[in-house]
């Protein structure tokens, strides 16, 4: 493992702390990846946190002040790939691993540029709008994640951006009532249009019948992009593909939370128990284990 030795230890050991602080269900799942895998997705998921904390944890900052926040990452991101290193205690181990794996800097820096569009955009006209904002937060983090997790086929990076769209639709699902209580409305306003809703009908918590036809279109969309996403995890390393399996089902498993609410987003936040996240967690593990030991037989 020669991404990880003695000048960067400290720096890899606070990603993982970040993992463990912010994705305690992801932490069980990526702890129990081969040693070198664990430690890599600790680096990436330690930098995508830092990123989305900027705007996530704004502090007492100004939109100017986080913005100049965010170029300066930018900057210091793009020098780190051109020369192989950076004292930034997220992005040195997160160059370490990028540059053993030869992940993108394009994918680092669209994550950012995502970033500093949710800042300045509040409403999405349309759903190839919406869907390049899906991309920028979250599809280019499945598309940093796959060589590390290491694959046998190319089209598994197809398959890991509608995985990462498929999420962030749902944490817009998820998420309408404090999203609209901060101004922020992510529904495409043309589809909103479309199923007879008005935007005050969402900002006044009506749920129309309008409004629970929009939900359920939302709802069939994303559970479509898992459906396209889910043909790509068996392309994947196979002592990884438990941790990819359990993210989807997971969080497929918020959508199914909303469909037994008649998709009333009103409600309140939905979530998936910690419980039930360590039960679909060591399900994988133990089906993925099963399947080894299968072929190993196979073998004989």
């Amino acid at each position: 493992m020669n991404f990880m030795n003695d000048s960067n230890r400290a720096q890899f050991k606070y990603a993982r702390a970040l993992t463990a602080h912010h994705a305690k269900s992801f932490y069980f799942s990526a702890a129990m990846l081969p040693r070198e895998k664990r430690w890599a997705t600790f680096a990436l998921y330690g930098f995508c946190r830092y990123v989305d904390n900027l705007i996530d944890n704004p502090r007492e900052r100004t939109t100017a002040e986080i913005k100049q926040e965010l170029n300066y990452l930018r900057r210091e991101l793009t020098i780190g790939y051109r020369t192989g290193e950076s004292e930034h205690p997220i992005l040195k181990p997160f160059l370490a691993v990028a540059r053993h794996y030869d992940i993108k800097k394009d994918y680092a820096l669209e994550l950012i540029k995502g970033v500093l569009m949710d800042i300045e955009k509040q409403r999405y006209q349309n759903f190839d709008e919406l869907y390049l904002f899906a991309y920028r937060v979250a599809g280019v983090v499945g598309l940093m994640m796959t060589p590390l997790l290491g694959y046998n086929n190319p089209e598994a990076m197809v398959h890991a951006e509608k995985l990462g769209v498929a999420m962030q639709l749902t944490n817009i699902l998820r998420d309408i009532k404090e999203d609209k209580n901060m101004g922020r409305v992510y529904l495409p306003l043309e589809e909103v249009r479309q199923f007879g809703v008005d935007i005050d009908d969402i900002f006044k918590e009506r749920m129309t019948e309008g409004m629970h036809n929009l939900m359920k279109f939302q709802v069939d969309r994303a559970h479509q992009y898992y459906d396209e996403a889910d043909a790509g995890i068996k392309m994947l390393d196979r002592d990884a593909q438990f941790a990819i399996y359990s993210a989807s089902k997971i969080y497929r498993g918020i959508l199914k939370k909303i469909e037994l609410r008649d998709y009333n987003p009103f409600l309140g936040r939905v979530f998936v128990p910690t419980p039930k996240k360590i039960t679909i967690v060591t399900g994988e593990v133990l089906r993925t284990k099963a399947l080894s030991f299968g072929a190993l037989l196979g073998n004989f």
